[in-house]
């Protein structure tokens, strides 16, 4: 159950992945204005919110063992990446896109434990992010997980994931980062 699940949300991500490209790739084709700009993402106000974000970053700055976390542009700066080490050998990464077609956010979560996330559901303003989607537990349960990005200040950010086994009711935190901005 847990492999289908797996592939269920990975073949949702691909699907919702070649929406965003291809559908970006239609729409660029249909405006002639824009065919000529191969960085339509770029001009776009709504795909640069997450922006604040990228750079690289040291987790939980002066715990032992601290996190790293790069966090750039990819697809022609219509996709964020962001690449994550715990410095524990658990590596990860999280990709976030944003759809003018329906203009929503979406994004995956991926690890070398192979564990898969599908966020369905995304809200980012200037300053915060907001993404949610189902999965499921060791026995089967539907989990909902929810991941906040929110910019504290020009350096700082910070990482939150929340579970919910009952439909949102209550949530459970299992992460909490506090992302330091390293000098390049």
């Amino acid at each position: 159950m847990k492999r289908e699940m797996v592939f269920l949300y990975l073949r949702r991500f691909r699907d919702v992945l070649l929406f965003v490209v291809v559908g970006g790739w239609f729409s660029l084709g249909a405006t002639p204005a824009l065919a000529a700009d191969s960085g339509a993402c770029s001009a776009n106000s709504e795909s640069r919110q997450l922006d604040y974000w990228i750079g690289n970053w040291t987790v939980n700055p002066g715990s032992p063992g601290s996190a790293n976390s790069k966090v750039s542009l990819s697809l022609d700066q219509c996709l964020l990446v962001e690449s994550w080490d715990n410095g524990k050998g658990h590596l990860g990464e999280n990709m976030f896109a944003y759809s003018p077609d329906d203009k929503g956010w979406y994004g995956m979560f991926a690890d070398n434990q192979g564990h898969v996330h599908v966020f369905i559901n995304g809200n980012v303003a200037s300053d915060r992010a907001e993404f949610s989607g189902p999965s499921r537990g060791a026995s089967g349960e539907v989990v909902l997980n929810r991941v906040r990005v929110v910019r504290l200040a020009t350096d700082k950010v910070e990482q939150t994931w929340e579970k919910s086994t009952d439909k949102g009711a209550s949530w459970t935190m299992v992460f909490r980062g506090e992302y330091s901005r390293r000098n390049p």
